[in-house]
């Protein structure tokens, strides 16, 4: 049986939660600074897990090494050539990690297979790889195999070379849980959704290392190279409406990004330290709701605003601060103040203004199989909609208790305050509920170039992904009071 293929499930969602959320707002000074990018974008407010915000282009380092590593049907691609490097310099990692953090040596994988999907038929003990788009670490015969020919040429057309090493890291991840077994928690009847999450969390980790210029063989930048790795996290989430109890589950885009997260930024001891119980306690993967016949996609009109309002209001009440008004112009713009269409915050009469036809084509259903096909869905989903405007409408909130809305700072703190309130819109029962897949609908958005969930008031946005997933992600887990203390 084929542990851990790096992929699970595919997906592509709102049920109209009033809840109420205390705001930790405060008027504090902002330690970020207020620069720009070249694409117009904001620096992080600070560094990224304490590394410092770079920019360069990542993938092998010029002077790389040959790997030392014999691989059954290698065809000396580019692809052969990144996945074979990644298993080389992942190895070389757990050599150094596993006896200091673990008390044991790590012994190397036993083979390697590449393979293409299009056309090979080559067998391991978990069975034959034909047709198989997939990358997967088997244990009968201590394998790591990968897709050539479909998976990995893809990732690195449209994410560029880290999608390989993060691809091949999580599997070797797997290797590192059977090697530690208990010490990882790991026994046989362990969930996969525990197997996974621990493997993109060793993926962290892994990356930390290679973030820090320890590798010989790869280099990645904290900003752009980044962003591929939460890019291709994001495609490679299981469809929404999946159970985390299913065998074979892997995660939600939320799940997956936390995991990795969570390793980059504490290690594997943190990894291993993951369970089934403090897993279950987080993790935001599960079915439809039984009532939820649109497979939580709401038709954006003036009665779901209204409902989006009223959800808004009472889950910002706590701020004591009067809310925005939503209100419909045409084109999501401010007359002589600052726009940011499809929604912007206008300041002067304290409302959010929108263009319902531009974000009734963002709330478009997602089509998760276009976006494996073609790398392009025609909608982001509902909840990518709504926490477009739930972003303006937190700069209302922020403007009125004295926070800044116009650095980077603001831009985080929004994205934060975004997570805050979908948290207090999971709550069973309430008025408008988060439904199954919409955390990752708002990932989509908080990736794409375009997106103002965490764009400060005039719509720059601070341009590492890594940090604006980390932010809606802390509003989301650890409350709103976290949004002031974190960014200011």
């Amino acid at each position: 049986m084929i542990q851990g293929g790096v992929l699970g499930f595919r997906r592509p969602a709102l049920i109209a939660v009033v809840a109420v959320l205390a705001l930790g707002l405060s008027a504090c000074s902002d330690k970020g600074g207020t620069g720009t990018g070249k694409d117009g974008s904001q620096p992080g407010a600070g560094d990224i897990a304490g590394l410092p915000v770079t920019h360069f282009e990542s993938g092998l380092k010029p002077d790389a090494p040959k790997p030392d590593l014999q691989v059954r049907n290698e065809d000396g691609s580019e692809d052969d050539t990144l996945a074979i490097a990644a298993i080389a310099d992942a190895q070389t990692y757990w050599s150094e990690v596993m006896p200091r953090d673990f008390g044991q040596q790590y012994e190397p994988l036993k083979s390697l297979l590449s393979y293409s999907a299009r056309s090979d038929t080559e067998e391991t003990e978990c069975g034959s790889v034909k047709g198989l788009v997939n990358a997967f670490y088997c244990p009968p015969d201590d394998s790591v195999a990968w897709d050539r020919g479909v998976l990995l040429p893809m990732l690195r057309e449209r994410f560029g070379k880290m999608a390989s090493a993060v691809v091949l890291a999580h599997e070797l991840g797997h290797a590192v849980q059977y090697r530690l077994g208990e010490k990882a928690n790991i026994k046989k009847n362990t969930p996969s959704i525990v197997k996974e999450q621990q493997a993109d969390c060793f993926a962290g980790g892994y990356f930390r290392w290679v973030a820090e210029d320890k590798s010989k063989f790869y280099r990645v930048s904290t900003s752009e190279g980044l962003n591929q790795v939460m890019a291709s996290l994001f495609l490679i989430r299981d469809q929404a409406g999946t159970s985390a109890t299913k065998q074979g589950a892997h995660g939600t885009a939320f799940d997956r990004t936390y995991a990795f997260q969570v390793g980059f930024e504490k290690g594997p001891k943190e990894c291993a330290a993951m369970n089934e119980e403090n897993i279950k306690a987080r993790i935001t993967e599960r079915p439809f709701d039984k009532g939820d016949k649109g497979k939580g996609d709401s038709k954006l009109d003036a009665q779901i605003i209204g409902i989006l309002k009223k959800s808004l209001d009472d889950a910002f009440k706590g701020a004591g601060v009067p809310g925005p008004e939503i209100t419909e112009d045409g084109n999501g713009s401010c007359p002589g103040g600052v726009s940011t269409p499809p929604a912007s915050y206008c300041a002067s009469n304290n409302t959010v203004s929108i263009d319902m036809a531009k974000l009734r084509e963002l709330a478009q259903p997602v089509d998760q199989q276009a976006e494996w096909e073609s790398g392009h869905s025609e909608g982001k989903g509902d909840f990518a909609a709504f926490s477009e405007i739930a972003s303006r409408y937190a700069m209302g909130i922020q403007k009125g208790v004295g926070a800044s809305i116009d650095n980077a700072n603001a831009g985080l703190r929004t994205a934060c305050l975004v997570g805050a309130w979908a948290k207090a819109s999971s709550v069973p029962g309430a008025t408008l509920r988060l439904s199954a897949g919409d955390l990752d609908e708002a990932i989509s958005d908080l990736l794409s170039p375009e997106s103002l969930v965490s764009a400060d008031v005039n719509g720059k946005r601070v341009e590492n992904g890594f940090e604006r997933i980390e932010a809606l992600r802390k509003g989301y887990l650890e409350s709103s009071s976290v949004c002031s203390t974190q960014y200011g």
